[in-house]
């Protein structure tokens, strides 16, 4: 069987210690987490953790399972190809006068935006899907990458369908 990476999108109380038991399953039963991102939602009651992984079809289903058995767990959704997901990055790269005008010209075509500069360093933001984060990280390697942070992915299904209304 094939690894995918799938995104599963959780509705949640928003309690101390929730968390630890969403992720604790995934430590019981050795399955690894791309990414994890945790929100508040529209009703402060209630958080929303979207987590990334890779696995097979079984693991699919073996962790949709768990977690939906888990009571502070309100909703599972495995969000499809088709939904909106964007990822924050910072990045931040070493420069010389030379190399300045090609990392300015990333920037632009990426539609990222310069935060922090210095003399030989700067610092940029750019959101997107992964992939295009992905690809604007291969683009910076060779101008040399000093330091890098990534949130994790969010997610929305496309259209009027909600997490709560599925």
């Amino acid at each position: 069987m094939k690894d995918e990476r799938f995104v599963i999108a959780l509705y949640v109380d928003n309690q101390f210690g929730v968390l630890t038991r969403v992720t604790g399953l995934f430590t019981r039963r050795s399955f690894n987490i791309d990414s994890l991102t945790v929100g508040v939602t529209e009703d402060e009651r209630y958080s929303r953790i979207t987590i990334t992984m890779r696995g097979d079809e079984l693991t699919k289903e073996q962790v949709i399972n768990q977690l939906k058995k888990q009571f502070c767990v309100k909703k599972v959704d495995l969000l499809d190809e088709s939904s909106t997901q964007r990822e924050l990055m910072l990045i931040k790269v070493r420069h010389t006068s030379g190399t300045r005008t090609e990392i300015m010209t990333a920037v632009d075509v990426f539609r990222a935006k310069v935060i922090d500069y210095s003399p030989e360093e700067m610092c940029i933001e750019v959101t997107g899907d992964p992939s295009k984060m992905d690809a604007f990280v291969t683009l910076m390697q060779p101008f040399g990458i000093l330091e890098m942070c990534r949130t994790g992915i969010v997610a929305l299904d496309r259209g009027s369908a909600t997490l709560l209304t599925k």
